[in-house]
């Protein structure tokens, strides 16, 4: 039982809360006020012209950028964050993550590995990702949507993480790339991304969507890291590939095409994807093509140096390793001629296949394939923002953008691995790395 002032002093916080509550929700009261923030910084570059801005003043209200540029006055009471000699750059995006996934589950081991658990490492993988400067995220492939619930998660502020543009589970054909293929027969294993035909294809287009895919990803040919699968096979249909994109594009969403072999490549574009991811044997007529049509290539060429390297230390199967061995030198030439050729890139890492965090080591490969380093920081901010059709809110520093924002020390003009040592992130204003 409950004596009298005991219901009396709950009474009372009930009065309370509910009060509480109700001013809360009032469209009478003025809304809390946003935050002014200033970021400081020797300069800050501009990734559009290369130009360096000395003296660079970044304003902040909130979560977005009310104005860039050298010597601002700083608006009085500003909370201001003086970063020295650093340099700013806007946040990085990598535009093929995993977050998901880890690298010493390729293979068998992969199979023991249940989706919740997945979904935990990708909140580790998450947060690892933005801490290295990398702010905006394309996950192409995941099972169980696990990558849609960590997109929804870390856009509800439960955990720290990118933004992250997710697809849900890839698709493709039975006995393909984006099928499992590490189960016994008796298993009768599926992947849930399975469809063949242009009937199932439709229809798996709009369950993915149904269930929050932001873009859809495709298995164009077979991959390096699949069981009985043909890197330069083509595995989808051309009417097969272009039902995926007339209703993913009707529906509003783009098309990501795993493609390493050059026929896959091809009838990808024909069929009017947005981005052929990896490349691996692009040659000359399919650069002009992708040209033609502005279709974004993302080459993930950092994977091959880590993995090659590291592939006994975390139990690549053999079979798998033959296939890296035979796949990955012959891509960085062809992905080199495409680079020089003109094809639009778009940084992408596949991260997963190495750890998560050295995304960055990306940038200088891609500078000894040809480009100088503003093209290379460009691919990750400009280009990428593109590819999403989110240049509107990120990929520059602009007044109207999301405040995501990165610093390091040196001149990555200069020396592009600068990126691999990000000592600043700045995520929708709120700083997520300190100095």
């Amino acid at each position: 039982m409950i004596n009298r002032s005991t219901a009396c002093r709950l009474a009372g916080i009930l009065l309370l809360l509910a009060a509480h509550s109700a001013a809360a929700q009032s469209p009478l009261l003025p809304a809390p006020a946003e935050a002014l923030l200033a970021v400081k910084a020797a300069r800050m570059i501009d990734v559009r012209t290369g130009a360096v801005v000395e003296r660079a003043v970044v304003l902040i209200k909130g979560e977005r950028i009310t104005d860039a540029g050298s010597g601002l006055a700083i608006p009085a009471g500003a909370t201001v964050i003086d970063l020295g000699g650093a340099t700013l750059l806007p946040g990085l995006m990598d535009m093929h993550t995993h977050l998901t996934y880890e690298p010493d589950q390729i293979g068998y081991v992969g199979v023991s590995i249940s989706v919740p658990r997945q979904t935990l490492y990708g909140a580790k993988n998450a947060r690892v990702t933005l801490e290295a400067g990398f702010t905006t995220v394309r996950n192409v492939g995941a099972e169980g949507f696990s990558d849609i619930a960590l997109r929804d998660a870390i856009n509800d502020g439960d955990i720290p993480g990118p933004r992250i543009a997710a697809s849900g589970p890839g698709l493709g054909i039975t006995g393909g790339h984006c099928d499992d293929s590490a189960h016994a027969p008796e298993f009768k294993i599926t992947s849930e991304g399975v469809a063949d035909g242009s009937v199932a294809v439709m229809k798996k287009v709009r369950e993915v969507i149904k269930y929050g895919a932001d873009l859809i990803k495709i298995c164009a040919t077979g991959g390096v890291l699949s069981f009985h699968t043909d890197p330069q096979a083509a595995q989808y249909t051309l009417e097969e590939m272009r039902t995926v994109v007339s209703e993913a594009h009707r529906l509003g969403r783009k098309v990501a095409a795993h493609a390493h072999g050059l026929d896959g490549i091809k009838l990808a574009i024909i069929a009017g994807v947005d981005s052929i991811e990896h490349g691996s044997y692009i040659d000359a007529e399919a650069s002009r093509m992708m040209k033609d049509k502005g279709i974004w290539l993302v080459p993930t060429v950092y994977l091959s140096d880590w993995f090659i390297e590291n592939a006994a230390k975390i139990n690549v199967p053999a079979t798998l390793l033959a296939k890296a061995k035979t796949v990955l030198p012959v891509s960085r030439k062809n992905l080199s001629d495409a680079f020089r050729a003109g094809v639009p890139v778009a940084f992408g890492t596949d991260a997963a296949v190495f750890p998560h965090g050295l995304n960055a080591r990306e940038f200088n490969l891609y500078v000894k394939m040809g480009m100088t380093p503003l093209q290379a920081i460009q691919t990750a901010t400009l280009n990428a923002s593109k590819l999403l059709g989110w240049e509107n809110n990120v990929g520059t520093i602009e007044k109207g953008k999301y405040a995501d924002l990165i610093a390091v020390g040196g001149d990555p003009l200069k020396d592009v691995t600068e990126l691999e040592r990000v000592r600043f992130v700045m995520k929708g204003g709120q700083v997520v790395k300190k100095l």
